[in-house]
């Protein structure tokens, strides 16, 4: 019967999309466009270096190294292997969907328990902090020091997920797998990041470009998920479902006393974030913590554009995607209570006390995220192309 279920809601979904495509095909081609923008401009260029980099770090066995370095933290702290902290950094580093990427890489390499890669997984998908700063801080709200609590809440919050997951099939995994006892040891980390590295067959080039082009494979799949919500979101506020949802998420928002006049964009940032983030910018409310709550959740969640890059890199392994699922409701009601937390002290208290010194500092960190955002901007299609066009020639070398 589920199955029966679950089928009908697929079926309806694709029927609805198909529908509402003839009917509105100029607003969902803008829409296309809109994601195309972002992922070529964006999110290409700046998460490109990252996912070969992983590739190659994992490839020569340097992540195997930082595992056994960092064993006697990630094991006491989030009951996964010390390769972890690895996925974790990386994750917080670059953003969605990395940790995510990272984690299938390691249990493909078995460096992961199937527990551990559903346990790392669900702390290690973090906004980066350029999104946080020069996007929505910046980008969206116009003001530098919105991003350092968005940021401090985002990522403790990120942290406390990871704490919490630590118990998650834990009594299941104890019959199975000891828990491992090992003392920081460089040499022994360097003895398994050298076998690591030869028990890898393949040659240096191969490496390399199975790194690239893995990587872009990856990417592309990002860009058609980005681009699938941007239109589906449109979609949904075309045909009067967007406010219709909304009004039920307008008694959330009064049992929490914040603004109902919120509901839409929340709605519309469980679907895709950066959209969501501007128009939380946009509305017209006297309450400006409110809006930064309801921020801090929506990047906890990860919208659903972001669970669905995350569910397709998943598919490919044994790791179920529900403990990463409900971690994102976790991680969104911690990032929203740690930013009620920080907002008076670490925004009201200084904007009574603020000096000349402490604005210049802001206005120089402000700027830094501005210039780099724009240079993305210019660069990034160029950057994309150039990507694009060495993946196709390294699949054309190998198939001749």
């Amino acid at each position: 019967m589920r199955q029966v279920i679950l089928t009908i809601l697929l079926a309806s979904v694709a029927i609805f999309m198909a529908g509402a495509l003839m009917r509105f095909p100029e607003e969902s081609l803008n829409a296309s466009l809109r994601g195309l923008e972002l992922w070529w401009e964006i999110v290409f260029p700046s998460l490109l270096p990252f996912f070969i980099t992983a590739e190659l770090l994992i490839g020569f066995g340097v992540v195997k190294f930082i595992g056994v370095l960092f064993e006697p933290i990630m094991r006491p702290l989030f009951n996964v292997p010390g390769a972890g902290s690895f996925a974790w950094v990386m994750g917080m580093a670059s953003g969605y969907p990395s940790g995510a990427k990272i984690s299938a890489r390691l249990r493909e390499e078995k460096q992961l328990t199937k527990i551990e890669a559903e346990r790392l997984v669900s702390f290690t998908n973090a906004s980066s902090p350029l999104f946080v700063f020069g996007a929505v801080s910046v980008g969206f709200f116009n003001n530098a020091k919105l991003g350092i609590i968005l940021a401090l809440s985002h990522y403790i919050g990120n942290a406390l997920v990871g704490v919490c997951m630590r118990f998650y099939g834990r009594g299941k995994e104890m019959k199975r797998h000891p828990l491992p006892t090992q003392r920081f040891s460089i040499a022994r980390a360097f003895k398994e990041m050298h076998q690591t590295r030869l028990a890898d067959p393949r040659q240096l080039g191969e490496i390399i470009g199975d790194a690239v082009l893995n990587s872009i494979q990856t990417l592309v799949m990002v860009g058609g998920f980005i681009i699938l919500f941007s239109v589906l979101t449109k979609l949904f506020l075309l045909a009067g479902i967007m406010p219709m949802i909304a009004f039920v998420l307008q008694i959330g928002l009064k049992a929490l006393s914040l603004p109902v006049e919120l509901s839409e964009p929340l709605f519309t940032g469980l679907f895709e974030i950066s959209l969501g983030a501007r128009m939380i910018s946009d509305v017209l409310t006297s309450s400006l913590m409110s809006k930064i709550v309801v921020v801090s959740f929506i990047l906890g969640f990860n919208g659903f554009s972001v669970q669905a890059q995350v569910a397709s890199i998943l598919a490919k392994t044994d790791i179920h995607f529900a403990p990463y699922f409900f971690a994102r409701f976790l991680h969104g009601a911690f990032a929203s209570l740690i930013t009620v937390i920080l907002f008076k002290p670490l925004y009201q208290s200084q904007q009574v006390f603020k000096s000349t010194d402490i604005s210049a500092a802001q206005s120089a960190f402000q700027t830094t995220f501005v210039n780099l955002f724009d240079m993305l901007k210019m660069i990034g299609p160029l950057f994309t192309i150039l990507s694009l066009g060495i993946a196709c020639l390294l699949i054309y070398r190998r198939k001749n």
